[in-house]
């Protein structure tokens, strides 16, 4: 067996090898027979949040445990037909089993990916905000093209998009977005963006002077029915307002925008919809959104780092940096990820940064940790 595919190999059983890990390989089976076992209880749906909970957990199991059996397989069956081909000197099945061992090692470097998000909110849908940091109208301009940024990415991904507030900058931009993006595992890529942006490029507004702006990102998970947030109708101060954009296809325009305060923490969030009452909704799920990621924070301070990554959006803070001149770079500041395709990151190719850190929080390291290893 040639050494290129020896390699494959090796990458494929190292890909395995983490996706056993992180199911927990060596009682899979068992759990599975647990759960089916509660499936037939007559007595499930009696609590419907419960039952519902059990069969998505069984349904994840079920798919991690197919997933792990088929590339095996597959492995397997290629290594088996490359050694065969190779003993009866055929060239073409040798070819043909060594071009599935690469699409094969494609497919389990993605799953590898996919089992990193095993956050209790990770599957979940997720609300995302930026705001404009230092750097006035220049700053305004770079927050409209990280929302940009990630409208592509989410819309790339089969993600749907609903921009829930936007307000305009004073000549350029906007000064603050927030969008609800929809799709299974939004949340689960997304925590990995919250943070500060840093964009190095010469000015697009007449200066011709290299200028620095600053955006700041921040996503948190949308909350289903399952995890339950209290919020006391006291220490909330809601408002109704006359809302418009600059227009646009993301942007509404509305007569009908609610602004919730969470008076206790200073949260503010707001939507406009058409409807008074989605508003309400959508303002309120937000809010408990917001304050479950504080929760997290509290609890789990030293794995979820999402309030230290993002600071002020200013100098010192900036978790990935975005140099259009006098070259061309992006890099992540936390993980050292970096690629000279500015253009093709701007029009949301981020999978490699998201995966770079998701790598990174698995094995441990704080941002602390990776900018003492730059």
């Amino acid at each position: 067996m040639r050494a290129e595919i020896q390699t494959i190999v090796a990458d494929i059983e190292k890909s395995l090898d983490l996706l056993a890990q992180r199911m927990n390989w060596e009682t899979a089976e068992f759990r599975l027979e647990e759960f089916n076992a509660r499936v037939e209880d007559p007595n499930l749906w009696d609590d419907p949040a419960a039952a519902q909970k059990l069969m998505r957990d069984r349904q994840s199991l079920v798919d991690a445990i197919d997933t792990y059996k088929g590339i095996r397989q597959d492995l397997d069956d290629s290594v088996e037909l490359i050694e065969l081909g190779e003993m009866e000197e055929d060239d073409e099945v040798v070819k043909d089993a060594e071009e599935t061992l690469k699409a094969l090692k494609e497919k389990a470097a993605q799953k590898e990916l996919e089992a990193l998000l095993d956050g209790e909110t990770d599957p979940n849908d997720a609300f995302l905000e930026i705001k404009a940091g230092a750097g006035g109208t220049e700053a305004c301009d770079w927050a409209s093209m990280l929302a940009r940024m990630y409208v592509r990415w989410a819309e790339s991904r089969g993600f749907s998009v609903d921009l829930q507030e936007e307000q305009a900058g004073a000549e350029a931009g906007i000064k603050s977005a927030t969008y609800q993006i929809k799709g299974h595992n939004a949340y689960g890529w997304l925590k990995s963006e919250s943070g500060t942006h840093r964009l190095v490029r010469i000015s697009p507004f007449g200066k011709g002077t290299r200028e620095t702006s600053f955006a700041a990102v921040g996503a948190y998970p949308v909350i289903d029915d399952n995890i339950e947030i209290e919020v006391n109708p006291a220490d909330i101060r809601i408002d109704t307002y006359r809302s418009s954009g600059a227009g646009g296809q993301h942007v509404n325009t509305t007569d009908s925008a609610v602004r919730i305060t969470h008076e206790p923490t200073g949260i503010v969030v707001t939507s406009s919809e058409k409807s008074q009452h989605q508003n309400r909704d959508i303002a309120m799920k937000a809010l408990k959104s917001r304050l479950y990621q504080l929760e997290l924070d509290r609890r789990n301070a030293e794995v979820n780092a999402l309030h230290e990554a993002k600071g002020d959006a200013g100098w010192g803070n900036q978790i990935r940096s975005y140099v259009m001149q006098p070259y061309q770079m992006v890099k992540d500041l936390r993980t050292n990820h970096e690629t000279a395709d500015t253009k093709g990151v701007l029009d949301g190719d981020l999978d490699g940064f998201m995966a770079a850190t998701l790598a990174m929080k698995v094995a441990g390291k704080s941002r602390a940790d990776a900018k003492s290893e730059d």
